[in-house]
């Protein structure tokens, strides 16, 4: 089934506010997930309310809890998330660091202990809309590892997320570069999983070391664990975003003399650059446009169906389909966040129809 923007919305909304968010969280929030969806990363849309819920129940969320600035040294800003809406510390910590590079240059900004950032790529996006670059390295603690170094049968890692992001021209929109650093986000597998399909290739090894494609073994009493990208060169960027974000931030790694409750916490280092204070703006949409046309002047092997895309591209494709057609969400998957809503109080209403 295909679910209007405006519907996904509306429910994310109202479970949001029925689970103690005020008007402009539950906005951000929505809207966050929402967006994901559209871009065709459901990993991080609407379905993640089921997990959400659980960490609610157990006090891992804190509704209403904006991140604290707790060091100002210019170019330098850190902020303490205390277990709030990642959604909301990301987007509000984004907002104040692209404000502070417009005076240095360039902001340093982390991000320790908030709640599930979402996807990161929104952050580079935000900054691309205010014309900065910026460059995010992203770690998870809390939650049980995920993924196996290169040549390692064991998690030892978080997915970890990466990106990139530079502001669009106007002849290419903005080049996003977003991708968690295992082959799969754990969410992709989750809603492989409800929608019972497998992977097209092996993303997964399993607790006895062999390579599977089969999302279910993520998902077991005893689950295997996800494999980077690129062997070693993956493996090796995952273990970075693990110092970069969980060190300078303060906020810890995910090596096992932390606590581990379960739950998804994120830290977050990444930089907001103003380009202007490094080069001329003209020349950069100049060169921008020059070198996206040199990539995309590769001879295709087949044109139509696997043209050459630019990193963020193929998101903003994906949004303008679903915004027209609506979002594809498998019957399993929604009859979870039907479900979930209906327990927490939202009205019955919303879902009539559907």
């Amino acid at each position: 089934m295909r679910y209007s923007k405006e519907l996904l919305y509306e429910v994310a909304y109202a479970f949001l506010v029925a689970n103690g968010s005020d008007a402009y969280e539950a906005n951000l929030v929505a809207d966050h997930m929402v967006k994901a969806n559209l871009r065709g990363h459901d990993s991080h849309g609407i379905g993640m309310i089921g997990m959400y819920t659980q960490y609610l129940k157990k006090g891992q969320i804190h509704p209403n809890t904006p991140p604290e600035l707790v060091k100002d040294r210019g170019a330098i800003l850190q902020f303490q998330g205390h277990l709030g809406y990642g959604q909301r510390a990301g987007f509000e910590a984004t907002k104040m660091a692209i404000e502070r590079a417009k005076q240095t240059g360039i902001c340093l900004y982390t991000i320790a202990n908030c709640c599930h950032l979402g996807r990161i790529g929104t952050y580079g996006e935000q900054a691309a809309e205010a014309g900065m670059v910026s460059v995010h390295f992203v770690n998870v603690n809390q939650f049980h590892p995920l993924v196996a170094p290169y040549c390692g049968s064991e998690a030892r890692f978080g997915t970890n997320p990466f990106c990139v992001a530079m502001p669009g021209t106007d002849k290419y929109g903005a080049f996003v570069l977003d991708f968690a650093t295992s082959i799969v986000a754990l969410g992709k597998t989750r809603v492989a999983m409800l929608a019972g399909k497998t992977f097209d290739e092996p993303v997964i090894v399993d607790p006895q070391g062999r390579l599977t494609n089969d999302p279910n073994v993520m998902w077991q009493e005893h689950p295997g664990a996800l494999l980077a990208f690129a062997k070693h060169k993956g493996s090796g960027l995952c273990f970075a975003c693990e110092l970069m974000a969980g060190i300078l931030s303060g906020g810890q790694t995910i090596q096992p003399e932390h606590e581990r409750n379960g739950s998804i916490v994120n830290n977050m280092t990444a930089f907001v650059i103003d380009p202007a204070a490094l080069c001329d703006i003209e020349f950069m949409r100049k060169e921008m446009d020059a070198m996206v046309d040199y990539v995309k002047s590769a001879p295709m092997a087949d044109p139509i169906n696997h043209p050459i895309l630019m990193p963020g591209e193929p998101e903003r494709i994906r949004t303008e389909e679903r915004s027209r057609l609506g979002v594809e969400i498998a019957d399993g998957e929604w009859q979870v966040i039907k479900k979930t809503c209906l327990d927490a109080g939202v009205s019955e209403e919303i879902f009539e129809g559907f």
